[in-house]
């Protein structure tokens, strides 16, 4: 579907401009990521659009037969333990099930959070609150408590927020969304093949 393909190549370009926008800040503040002990791949992310589950699908659709049905196998077990550590109300630490030797196997493709997390960031909310959020400790270990420069987030994020309406739009989904990578990962390849919305109907919602 051309509307479909032109709305995913709008995500690209969108992700390209987040990587900039953290490159340069990640520049002006002397950091890098590189050798963190504190790995983000373990932290517990929730990814809220429909945009991100339909990029990351297309991603998913590059890997061969025999990467997806591992993948598949790692994705479920890695989202039944979260599940039951949650469930007993202790800290949830899983590695995701995209990193394979320590590197992401859907770089490319990777949600927005992923792109963003770690540098301390502003935030101008549609109210007009504002708000600054803190970076990591590695940041925090590497340049102290005083960022020289914010990543801003606001242009991203509103730029996201019209990109998601236009794909529910296309798609007439009116769903909320929560889900962690390995949810995703597991709701996408255990309908392989069904159809963009595939597993769609059955996905996780949370309060």
């Amino acid at each position: 579907m051309d509307q479909h393909r032109h709305l995913m190549e709008t995500l690209a370009t969108l992700y390209a401009e987040m990587d900039q926008a953290y490159e340069e800040a990640a520049r002006k503040n002397g950091f890098t990521c590189h050798g963190c002990e504190e790995n983000c791949c373990r932290t517990l992310f929730y990814h809220h659009t429909l945009a991100e589950y339909l990029y990351l699908q297309e991603g998913l659709g590059q890997l061969s037969a025999e990467t997806r049905r591992r993948l598949a196998g790692r994705a479920i077990e890695v989202r039944d333990r979260m599940h039951k550590t949650e469930a007993a109300g202790r800290p949830v630490s899983e590695m995701c099930p995209l990193n394979e030797d320590e590197r992401c196997i859907l770089y490319a493709h990777r949600p927005m959070i992923c792109r963003l997390h770690g540098i301390p960031h502003r935030l101008q909310r549609p109210g007009g609150q504002s708000q600054v959020g803190p970076g990591c400790r590695e940041f925090d270990r590497q340049c102290s408590l005083q960022p020289k420069a914010l990543l801003d987030r606001t242009p991203l994020y509103t730029a996201m927020a019209q990109l998601e309406r236009r794909v529910r739009a296309l798609w007439d989904y009116r769903n909320k969304i929560k889900m962690t990578l390995a949810e995703m990962i597991a709701t996408i390849l255990s309908d392989d093949d069904g159809g963009p919305l595939a597993g769609m109907r059955n996905e996780i919602h949370r309060p």
